[in-house]
């Protein structure tokens, strides 16, 4: 496997692939209500309205998720250091890894749907 596929998958399923695919999920979404927002601009204005509305939501939903994970892999990893008694740097690490890794791909796919959310509505202004 090549060195850009590693870096893609292995943050990927470290994050855990449940919250991380969710995540993945929304930003789709998000991108899909921005194309047909863009696609009926010229057409029906409260359609576009509409796809706008559905491709912010997502994009916040997403956002959620990755912090929602983000506080779930900090339980986990304080779980650990409990049951462990003795604090193991590498156990603790762990856990924040996998907690900002989720809550940074959450940040990603919000920013990446407010931009074109931003470019939808400088061209509804436009219409």
């Amino acid at each position: 496997m090549n060195l850009s596929a590693l870096l893609v998958i292995n943050p990927f399923s470290e994050g855990g692939p449940i919250m991380m695919s969710l995540i993945t999920i929304c930003l789709i979404a998000s991108i899909v209500f921005l194309i047909k927002g863009f696609s009926s601009l010229k057409s029906n204005v409260i359609q576009s309205r509409k796809m706008l509305q559905l491709a912010a939501d997502s994009s916040l939903l997403g956002l959620v998720i990755g912090f929602l994970a983000s506080i779930i892999g900090l339980i986990t990893a304080f779980d650990s250091v409990q049951a462990m008694g003795d604090a193991d740097p590498s156990v603790f690490a762990g856990g924040l890894k996998v907690s900002l890794l989720t809550a940074g791909y959450g940040l990603l796919t919000f920013i990446i749907a407010r931009i074109g959310i931003l470019f939808l509505k400088w061209s509804q202004q436009e219409a």
